[in-house]
């Protein structure tokens, strides 16, 4: 494979929509939106059982970010499959990317609240 297939315009693969910047699907974006906030509403309920139980238990903090991890993975498997059927997977990486930040700062939660 030459480079002048990767910059053929008339190819018709995989590969010649990713350099497009102009990607617009609303619908994608409230579905992305409403995955997102569901697993932070999901990864709240664990931070409040964990609250809850007196902050001491590091198994159960433990719930908070594992919660935002297998969210991220599960928007990167969507955002895959939405790649593999040409649709705008940089919305769920996105999501990804957000999950996987709120999971890097709620790993901080044991250490945070026990004195």
């Amino acid at each position: 494979m030459t480079d002048r297939d990767w910059t053929d315009p008339d190819r018709a693969g995989m590969g010649t929509r990713d350099v497009e910047k102009r990607w617009r699907d609303p619908a994608a974006l409230r579905r992305a939106a409403l995955y997102v906030v569901s697993a932070v509403g999901v990864a709240a309920i664990a931070l409040a059982v964990f609250l809850a139980t007196g902050a001491s238990n590091v198994v159960v903090a433990a719930i908070v970010p594992g919660v935002c991890l297998v969210a991220a993975i599960g928007a990167l498997v969507i955002g895959y499959r939405s790649y593999r059927h040409g649709g705008t997977w940089p919305i769920w990486q996105g999501a990804a990317w957000f999950l996987f930040a709120l999971m890097l700062v709620s790993l901080s939660l044991p250490t945070a609240t026990v004195r």
